[in-house]
């Protein structure tokens, strides 16, 4: 089985980082990995929600929309329907948990961080590319504000899975529709997991599979590591 570009079965699709990718968010970054791309932007807001205040410490959430010209049909906006979707709201919680996984909240203050991801265009991998997407968007903005303390660690994503048999690394539509397996990896930067989402599609895997493919995905999250690491040290304009 041949992969769309000649990709390996252990390579990621071509991935770029453009940081501070709009002027009037607190930190943006446009995240591309292969045809999917997704807008990641970050704002600082000061207070908190009541339940915090007065504790001396912050507060994280994140919001996930796919775009009406995002996939081949359009897509409905939500607001016009007057509710998310449940699968939004799965995934804007997902990134959630993956960012507040690796904040320190009394170094963030009484302040809110909020994470917006939109996906300008869906190829697969959309959850894991704004995870990705929202961590650098995150360090640019408390960067900004002398608050790069607050996360303790980076934070990345990739999809792997099982696809007629071979274990592949970061899939893409094509192969995401027809995987016997497919797993989300959320991972920090020392390697530790905080996240796994996986589901058998057509076929029960082994424990010795599942482990293949979160060694596959650690290796694809240590080089989305290293573009994170250089989009977050990018001079600012």
């Amino acid at each position: 089985m041949s992969r769309a570009e000649g990709r390996r079965p252990d390579g990621l699709r071509p991935l770029q980082i453009e940081p501070d990718f709009l002027e009037q968010a607190s930190g943006s970054a446009l995240f591309s990995q292969g045809k999917t791309r997704v807008l990641c932007t970050a704002m600082i807001e000061e207070g908190v929600p009541r339940w915090l205040r007065g504790r001396g410490k912050g507060w994280l959430t994140a919001e996930y929309s796919l775009l009406p010209a995002s996939t081949g049909q359009r897509v409905q906006r939500e607001a016009s329907a007057g509710r998310q979707k449940g699968r939004t709201i799965e995934i804007q919680r997902l990134i959630g948990r993956a960012v507040r996984a690796v904040t320190d909240f009394e170094a963030l203050g009484e302040r809110t961080l909020w994470l917006d991801c939109d996906v300008l265009q869906a190829d697969g991998g959309t959850r894991c590319a704004a995870i990705s997407g929202a961590y650098v968007a995150a360090r640019r903005a408390l960067d900004r504000f002398g608050l790069g303390r607050t996360l303790c660690d980076s934070v990345g994503a990739v999809s792997v899975g099982l696809v007629a048999g071979r274990p592949l690394l970061d899939l893409d539509y094509s192969e995401d529709s027809t995987a016997d397996v497919d797993l989300n990896v959320v991972m920090t930067g020392d390697g530790r997991l905080i996240e796994v989402q996986a589901t058998a599609e057509r076929e029960p895997f082994s424990r010795d599979q599942l482990e293949e493919l979160l060694d596959l995905a650690a290796l694809g999250i240590e080089e989305i590591r290293g573009a994170q690491q250089r989009a977050v040290e990018a001079p600012r304009a």
